[in-house]
């Protein structure tokens, strides 16, 4: 957790599949010296420090643990709690805003859903029917209540621009 003065909105951060809070470091002092958001960013289990093995549930369980932390901390408003997540962490948040409702939902790259993903990448495998682990953002996005920001690069190698404008 990174507190910040001013009692504005707290972001709440779901990073990608591709390293820790550590490859962050440099995004949160940005962050926290231009913007002064207080922010809170967690490992899934598995990654980084965190303890345990990485699977769907457990990183919608890790989700409402910080969402959890961030609800109980006094110097955080709980109405104030934008949702921002990477890659992997979109589907994280998004599946947390459809059971808690954010002031705001932030995703960068999200993908449709891991099916999706692996017909992309593996188009001449059948891959995806054997796949038990979903994300399946697109079927989630239509019960979210909040505000919505989706940003997705051109040049995005992992996760075509097409899955975000799907969603």
């Amino acid at each position: 957790f990174v507190p910040a003065p001013g009692g504005g909105p707290t972001l709440l951060w779901a990073h990608g599949n591709g390293g820790t809070i550590a490859d962050r470091l440099p995004i949160i002092q940005l962050l926290h010296e231009r913007f002064q958001i207080p922010l809170l960013i967690f490992d899934y289990r598995g990654y980084g420090r965190s303890e345990g093995r990485p699977s769907e549930e457990g990183t919608y369980r890790d989700a409402d643990a910080a969402l959890a932390y961030l609800r109980g901390r006094p110097d955080v408003d709980g109405r104030r709690i934008l949702y921002y997540g990477e890659s992997l962490g979109a589907a994280v948040v998004l599946d947390l805003a459809t059971r808690e409702a954010p002031a705001g939902l932030i995703l960068e790259a999200p993908f449709t859903s891991i099916r999706d993903i692996a017909r992309t990448h593996y188009p001449f495998l059948p891959v995806w029917n054997l796949l038990r682990t979903k994300y399946d953002s697109l079927g989630k996005i239509g019960r979210v209540q909040a505000p919505l920001l989706l940003l997705h690069g051109d040049r995005d190698k992992i996760v075509p621009m097409s899955q975000g404008r799907r969603l």
